[in-house]
């Protein structure tokens, strides 16, 4: 029989437990996974690692297409679902984020038993169902509208969750050193398909191709990405689960630590107003009586910033912590939501766009490794699908992905447009949650000086 080794590297390069660890985390129930030691060793690059690298990267392109309901939003609110109040509507985005989030616990779990192909081949159908049965929705009927959410919201949700983990923890079995940079790489083609699938939607939709078609063509790429990231993507190791802890026991744990529990909370609160800008700056640049081209590209300018956001969020955790570049970026987006009050013209509305994209792109890289840096010991982390799972449970605590634009949607209204409304309560609960992550902050601070003494 061949040696085996542990493997237990956590998403911000916490090294590995000795061996002599092994048994002592097998018999404490918490996640423990062997591999081949022939196969163990990933090779920090090569053909395979970087085509597996270019595969994450369209996986994570399709997955970004949730990210491009800020135009869906603004069609069905002025055309296809006008009959709708913009809170009724926007449900079906904040149902798909919820779901992405959701499933990607469960997802990340199952990867790390070894069924990458399963969750891959299986969201991949869903998705391809979702986008082309969406193509034959109708404008206005009530059981068209149950069409959106169940296409666009429910089935394009849960397939994107299936398919996002994986593609993001397929990397840590080719690249070690390399790591963090990599699923960097790999995690921006999410806001690279947030660039690129608004000017394709507001350019179909608005032209003679029409809704019908233009979504057609949008599941066109989509399968495109599927199939060629199938193709390039591989796995190395076959792996063997021997326990894990599961997320109830991780739960009870975490409920007694006042540091997890603060950051809950600012991620609960945070995210209440953190997707408003995202789901309505195109409808508000609209309604200011912008150009019409340009409010077509507010989505595009937004997510070329959180592209970059999301490289400088990586760079910024070591020389700085995660926690607090977290805090940072979340204070400056409700600094930005707040300015929002003022924009009337293109210029504002660009620099704003530009502005909110890059801190929100630094906030949504930052917080893997913020829960990651919040661990006292390797158990609470486990194996890296494991980690980014245990990271999404935290997220979706309370479902407020689910929650926030709606809201912000009611408070808005149909027909009136009050726009003060939404910006003040997005701007209020991204202020109370920085209060969290800096309570938070400090008392990770106080952990530590207790632990040096």
């Amino acid at each position: 029989m061949s040696p085996k080794v542990q493997t237990s590297e956590s998403i911000s390069q916490i090294d590995p437990a000795p061996s002599e660890q092994l048994e002592q985390d097998k018999e404490s129930n918490v996640v423990v996974t062997e591999i081949d030691a022939r196969s163990s060793a990933p090779p920090d690059g090569g053909l395979t690692a970087w085509l597996t690298v270019l595969g994450g990267f369209l996986v994570q392109f399709v997955a970004g297409y949730v990210n491009s309901f800020g135009v869906y939003q603004d069609f069905f609110v002025r055309d296809f679902l006008s009959n709708f109040s913009s809170s009724q509507i926007s449900w079906i985005g904040s149902v798909a984020t919820m779901l992405l989030m959701v499933t990607s616990v469960f997802s990340g779990r199952l990867f790390d038993r070894g069924h990458f192909h399963f969750l891959y081949i299986t969201g991949s159908i869903l998705l391809i169902v979702a986008i082309f049965t969406l193509s034959a929705a109708h404008p206005q009927s009530f059981y068209q509208a149950c069409s959106f959410l169940l296409n666009l919201g429910i089935a394009y949700g849960l397939g994107a969750g299936m398919i996002y983990v994986p593609g993001i923890a397929i990397m840590a079995q080719h690249f070690s050193r390399k790591r963090a940079l990599v699923m960097g790489i790999v995690a921006s083609g999410g806001s690279f398909g947030a660039i690129v699938y608004p000017i394709m939607l507001n350019n179909l939709f608005h032209n003679s191709v029409g809704f019908a078609n233009g979504v057609r063509a949008s599941g066109g790429l989509i399968v495109g990405c599927l199939i060629i990231a199938a193709l390039l993507m591989r796995t190395r190791a076959s792996i063997r689960t021997v326990k894990h802890r599961s997320m109830l026991e991780s739960a009870r744990k975490f409920i007694k630590d006042d540091v997890y529990v603060l950051a809950v909370l600012g991620t609960f609160f945070y995210i209440q107003g953190l997707f408003f800008p995202i789901f309505y700056i195109q409808l508000l640049a609209d309604e200011k009586g912008l150009n019409s081209v340009f409010s077509f590209y507010t989505l595009t300018i937004l997510s070329s910033g959180s592209f970059v956001g999301r490289f400088v969020g990586g760079a910024a955790v070591n020389p700085f912590g995660a926690i607090n570049s977290v805090t940072l970026s979340t204070f400056c987006c409700g600094v930005l939501i707040v300015s929002m009050l003022g924009l009337e013209s293109i210029a504002g509305v660009t620099i704003f766009c530009i502005l909110y994209g890059f801190f929100s792109g630094t906030y949504l890289t930052l917080l893997a490794p913020m829960w990651a840096s919040m661990a006292t010991d390797l158990s609470e982390i486990g194996l890296i699908g494991h980690s980014i799972a245990l990271f999404f449970s935290m997220y979706n605590t309370h479902f407020d992905t689910s929650l926030g634009t709606p809201i912000t949607g009611a408070l808005l209204t149909r027909d009136q447009f009050i726009w003060w409304r939404p910006i003040l309560y997005a701007a209020i609960a991204s202020f109370i949650g920085t209060s969290f992550f800096f309570a938070s902050r400090m008392r990770m601070a106080k952990r530590k000086r207790t632990n040096r003494c």
